[in-house]
């Protein structure tokens, strides 16, 4: 009984497949969803090409705290003191840090710094980063 349970079922299992096998499916494209696929990545590529641009380069750390608020009244300065300069705000448990700038050479970032320390008297050092580039500007810093 077993031997013609596992024949029958064996038998049923090589139909099946062969019919599986057998089965073609015909897909009728338009040509026109091509070009609008194209269309899109090129599309895609232009908007996003200045979000992707990065480099090595430098930044000013301004401060590193665990006070929240002594983080964000930093930035607010840095903001109202130095409007050209970028601020990132970066929290790593448990300190905030504030950096400052795009700076493609160390020397930019040093003529920056003298200004900074007289508002932040303490703890303000160049670090190497990924800067963020913008081919359409010629400056140095954003």
């Amino acid at each position: 009984m077993k031997l013609t349970g596992v024949i029958l079922i064996l038998f049923i299992c090589l139909n099946a497949s062969a019919q599986t096998d057998t089965a073609t499916v015909v897909v009728h494209k338009d040509p026109r969803i091509e070009l609008l696929i194209k269309k899109q990545i090129e599309i895609n590529e232009f908007t996003t090409r200045n979000a992707r641009r990065s480099a090595p380069g430098f930044r000013i750390q301004v401060i590193s705290t665990n006070d929240r608020n002594k983080a964000f009244s930093a930035k607010s300065t840095i903001y109202q003191q130095f409007p050209e300069l970028k601020a990132y705000l970066l929290y790593q448990s448990p300190f905030y840090k504030l950096k400052v700038g795009n700076f493609k050479e160390r020397e930019d970032a040093e003529q920056y710094m003298s200004a900074l320390k007289q508002y932040f008297p303490s703890g303000v050092y160049i670090v190497r980063d990924v800067i963020e580039v913008n081919p359409e500007k010629n400056t140095e810093q954003e």
